[in-house]
């Protein structure tokens, strides 16, 4: 449609445009406001274990449902009023029982056979926690801490367990030539911005004769990390709290054989020091693999990414106020693939292969070597 200008008042000043309503975005709008309440109540079914409940019974009524996940009927109750008329559960008004379809299960209960995207909604809720923190940054400038961010390692930790920990052995090391029957021999490996750890424990667990190492800065992470490590009985692995902001200065020359970052790059005050000290801490032909954030450097190239929208609010609301917090580059998420290629040139990667894996629609993975 055409907007309907004036171009002039009464009075001979200036009149407003007046442009004739957007329907069609009206009603895209009241699709988001109803979508973005449902990540919510989706956020709380996965966290209160309620889609894996669902997914082991027949259809039942809220009362059943609510034992069977060990919660209260009222609220689960109201809950599925939510997700009936969102769409997400049958409801049979007769029998007064709720079913979740099998096909919904797969991607919402967590053994359901494929990709548990359910987790996923955990970052609308973990996020919005934050929003009178980055209204004033906007306002302001500066940045907001990891310190108040009391779910985020926890939620990534989760992401991490179906994205990476699955495929890590077989799928994802592999992409470096060589590289698993150096592990099985024992060569050194650091995890930079590990957070919980877990791709490092897997590591640990599966190649015992390699040492490994996990920096964060988090404490509370590396406190998670290092409890977790030690009820498994890893003793050939360690933990260490640390602010890689220096790293370009402060990595021990050729201290490590192999190294990893998986989506932490783009969180870092320093990413182009954090990348210079990994290629000074790689001994002599040593490898860099690193997982990060699939997208453009140009945003009008991520028109049509799947996640486009949720990663540029991520970043926003976590991956470059982290790094601002710290008087960092603020790089953000969607740094992009031409972004990310440059900084591995400039910190002196002369080979560098990028991988894409059928599983994961978010992350690049970057194989790196002198």
């Amino acid at each position: 449609m055409t907007a309907h200008l004036a171009t002039s008042a009464s009075d001979g000043s200036p009149a407003a445009a007046t442009a004739i309503p957007d329907e069609a975005f009206a009603e895209r709008l009241v699709g988001m406001l109803n979508d973005g309440a449902l990540c919510l109540m989706i956020s709380i079914g996965h966290r209160a274990g309620l889609f894996d409940a669902m997914a082991d019974l027949p259809p039942a009524d809220s009362a059943t449902i609510a034992a069977a996940a060990g919660l209260e009927e009222r609220y689960v109750r109201e809950w599925m009023g939510a997700m009936t008329v969102g769409r997400v559960v049958d409801h049979d008004p007769e029998a007064g029982t709720y079913a979740l379809p099998a096909g919904k299960a797969a991607f919402l209960a967590r053994d359901g056979g494929a990709e548990t995207l359910g987790l996923f909604a955990q970052h609308i809720a973990a996020l919005g926690s934050v929003e009178d923190d980055i209204l004033a940054c906007f306002r302001h400038g500066g940045g907001v801490p990891y310190a108040r961010y009391t779910r985020f390692h926890e939620i990534m930790a989760e992401d991490s367990g179906q994205t990476v920990l699955p495929v890590l052995v077989d799928t994802i090391l592999p992409l470096a030539d060589g590289l698993v029957d150096r592990l099985a021999a024992g060569i050194r490996v650091l995890d930079a911005g590990c957070g919980r750890g877990l791709a490092l424990m897997r590591m640990a667990e599966t190649w015992p004769a390699s040492r490994f190492t996990g920096y964060d800065l988090s404490a509370e992470a590396i406190g998670w990390a290092t409890a977790e490590a030690a009820r498994r009985g890893l003793a050939n692995i360690r933990f260490e709290v640390r602010d890689l902001s220096d790293f370009d200065r402060t990595a021990e020359p050729g201290a490590f054989d192999f190294v990893t970052t998986f989506d932490a790059i783009h969180d870092q005050a320093r990413p182009d020091a954090l990348l210079a000290g990994i290629r000074r801490s790689l001994a002599p032909g040593g490898v860099y693999l690193a997982q990060d954030i699939k997208g453009s450097s140009h945003v009008h190239e991520n028109l049509d990414h799947p996640l486009g929208p949720l990663l540029y609010t991520v970043s926003c609301l976590h991956c470059m106020t982290v790094s601002l917090a710290q008087g960092g580059q603020g790089l953000g998420a969607m740094w992009g693939r031409q972004a990310a290629e440059r900084h591995l040139a400039e910190a002196g990667f002369a080979d560098v292969v990028v991988h894409e894996l059928e599983h994961d629609i978010q992350n690049y993975y970057y194989v790196c070597r002198v």
